[in-house]
């Protein structure tokens, strides 16, 4: 019987990953932008039928079509310069996505799993937790890599869905959207308080309402929020907006 998910592999290279894809059975979609590594790729999907080689970058590759119905599993060893760009267009599709597993830079894999109150937790923590469950699974040292890169390294796994539907996103983007560009200028600067941060958007009294609703503290800033405190605050004052 024909698998009901896929993998899409980001990334593929020299193709170690990729073989061990393949040998789950299920269809491989690998995408790789370095044509030299394309031609390898290809030389190896001769042997495998399960395998297609998707030449491209993958920030323009459609995942819904590649899936073509299928659930999708993803695996990457992201670039690190474009981990955040690559994680917002998977998210796209995160509705069809039931878990990204990625290697990128360990600083970054911090900032996905952070929780609130910690130095790393920001924008990208609560990006990634509204889509998505993270968990910090291991390091990976840098003499596992050839060439060894100058930054450390981790593995992460994702798993979906997150928080958008008990916030009630799945069916709204433009609600999503406003959410996010709230959670944005909500840590625009960390120092400052929440009721600071958001004075562009609403009165300081107001926001203050919007925390007394949610009994926290006036003078709490957004990096001791929960992505659902920020979801109350933001249904709060986006209710109070004319239509």
């Amino acid at each position: 019987m024909e698998a009901d998910y896929c993998w899409i592999e980001i990334g593929a290279g020299h193709g170690e990953m990729t073989e061990y894809l393949v040998a789950s059975g299920a269809p491989v979609f690998a995408v790789e932008l370095d044509p030299p590594f394309v031609a390898l790729l290809e030389k190896l999907a001769k042997k495998k039928p399960n395998l297609t080689v998707v030449p491209g970058d993958v920030l323009k590759t459609d995942i819904a079509a590649l899936a073509a119905g299928r659930r999708v599993r993803i695996y990457g060893n992201l670039p690190y310069y474009i981990t955040s760009p690559i994680l917002q267009h998977l998210f796209q599709f995160a509705n069809l996505v039931d878990e990204i597993s990625v290697v990128i830079q360990t600083e970054v894999a911090l900032r996905l799993a952070a929780v609130p109150g910690t130095r790393d937790y920001g924008y990208l923590s609560v990006l990634t937790q509204l889509y998505a469950r993270p968990e910090f699974v291991f390091e990976i040292p840098r003499v596992a890599f050839d060439p060894p890169p100058d930054v450390d390294s981790a593995l992460v796994t994702l798993r979906l869905p997150g928080q958008r539907a008990a916030l009630g996103f799945v069916d709204s983007a433009e609600a999503e959207k406003k959410f996010l560009d709230f959670v944005k200028l909500s840590f625009s600067q960390k120092r400052k308080t929440l009721v600071n941060n958001l004075r562009s958007k609403a009165k300081p009294e107001t926001v203050r309402q919007a925390l007394e609703k949610s009994a926290l503290r006036p003078d709490v800033r957004a990096e001791q929020l929960t992505v659902a405190n920020l979801g109350a605050i933001f249904k709060y004052l986006n209710a109070l907006e004319p239509a």
